[in-house]
């Protein structure tokens, strides 16, 4: 049996990773009837609202890489499922944020709340030091797939 370098095999570890966690996304989109991408929209909304970065339709489509046609889309099926509002922003009457709506933060916690206790659970078993390798890891390997730095 030819055996890859160790790297590599880390390298096709985090490829499978990803791959489950993709599944895992497109199985919560069928059940409740969305597209991948409105998954996607969900993810990177909650993102911006965790770091303090005021969620606009630039910014989603910036970051799903759709033009503007295609973010009005995903932002009206979201809409219309009750899943994100559109709000005036109290800095700037002119501007629209894009806010998640509770009821689908419980949603995503029903379905994805098992897996990110079984994660918490898994790193719980590391020490603070493994932790933090596998944040820089982690960090690194992100910035080489991200179009753009984000916090």
């Amino acid at each position: 049996m030819n055996e890859e370098p160790d790297n590599l095999g880390l390298v096709h570890l985090l490829r499978a990773v990803t791959v489950e966690f993709g599944l895992r996304q497109t199985e919560f989109a069928a059940r409740n009837g969305m597209h991948p991408t409105d998954v996607r929209a969900l993810i990177c909304l909650l993102d911006a609202a965790r770091a303090d970065e005021p969620a606009t339709a630039g910014l989603l489509g910036a970051r799903l890489g759709l033009n503007s046609a295609g973010t009005t889309a995903v932002i009206d099926r979201l809409e219309r499922l009750r899943h994100v509002a559109r709000v005036r922003d109290d800095h700037d009457r002119r501007r629209i944020l894009l806010r998640v709506e509770p009821a689908a933060i419980r949603l995503g916690r029903e379905f994805f709340g098992p897996l990110i206790d079984g994660v918490l659970q898994v790193l719980d078993g590391f020490d603070p030091a493994e932790r933090e390798t596998v944040r820089r890891f982690l960090t690194a390997t992100h910035a080489v797939f991200a179009p753009e730095p984000r916090p």
